[in-house]
């Protein structure tokens, strides 16, 4: 089930979401400390995440699933956002060079006609990020924020997931540590739970986001079955016609 888009950005704009933004964006960052001359693409509703790589990567740009539907991005400029399918992405193949997949994974009608989209569209040597609320965190246990609705993830599960998909897991990493609770005094001390979890119960973090890469020999993407239909059958035309012909002249 997607989370509607307005509910989204109202969370992002209030105190509770803003303490989440940072947290979360902090970790991507560190994930991906440096971006220059890639092309970067943010689905579900990853536009929280985007703006801090916009003045180096080659291009950013941010497709929403019609069953969430789209808000305008940047405030500023030009609208850097599109509304898609998220089983059929408008994007030739091998096209982008980063996907960071915000509250997409979790809420995806099809996770496996996901996941293989964005295959499709990442370079050899791109890599995928998925940002999926934490299996044993708390805040995949309140309904009050898009982290408590669609399904969460354990990292095991996630990285299940990923590979399942023809993707390899190269690296783990957990955030949002402060209980999701909207009282002034927890949500100021978040850099000191932050720290805190890392240390000592990493595994209750809110939540877990896991970069892989492509399996690129990994087989083809469809079952063996639709390739043998989808096989073409080569037609003699000459053989063909003088056949017909043959059986006219029976007649």
């Amino acid at each position: 089930m997607w989370h509607d888009v307005v509910d989204l950005r109202e969370f992002y704009e209030s105190r509770r979401g803003q303490v989440a933004r940072h947290m979360v964006r902090r970790a991507v960052r560190s994930v991906w400390p440096d971006v220059k001359g890639q092309r970067l693409l943010g689905l579900g509703f990853a536009t929280p995440y985007l703006r801090q790589f916009m003045s180096e990567a080659e291009r950013v740009l941010a497709f929403m699933p019609a069953s969430q539907g789209v808000m305008h991005w940047p405030q500023e400029g030009p609208g850097l956002v599109s509304l898609v399918e998220e089983t059929d992405l408008p994007l030739p193949d091998y096209s982008v060079d980063r996907v960071l997949l915000v509250h997409g994974l979790e809420n995806a009608d099809s996770l496996r006609g996901q996941l293989r989209e964005i295959w499709r569209v990442l370079t050899g040597d791109g890599r995928i990020l998925v940002v999926v609320p934490n299996r044993r965190g708390i805040w995949s246990r309140s309904d009050r924020t898009p982290l408590g609705w669609g399904h969460p993830y354990s990292a095991a599960q996630l990285s299940r997931a990923l590979r399942d998909n023809m993707f390899t897991p190269t690296r783990t990493e957990r955030a949002l540590y402060v209980p999701p609770i909207a009282n002034y005094t927890f949500l100021r001390s978040a850099p000191a739970w932050e720290r805190m979890g890392a240390r000592f119960f990493p595994t209750f973090s809110g939540v877990v986001m896991i970069e892989a890469g492509k399996q690129l020999y990994a087989g083809s993407m469809k079952p063996a079955k639709q390739r043998r239909l989808r096989r073409p059958v080569v037609v003699s035309l000459p053989q063909a016609a003088g056949r017909m012909h043959r059986e006219r002249d029976e007649d």
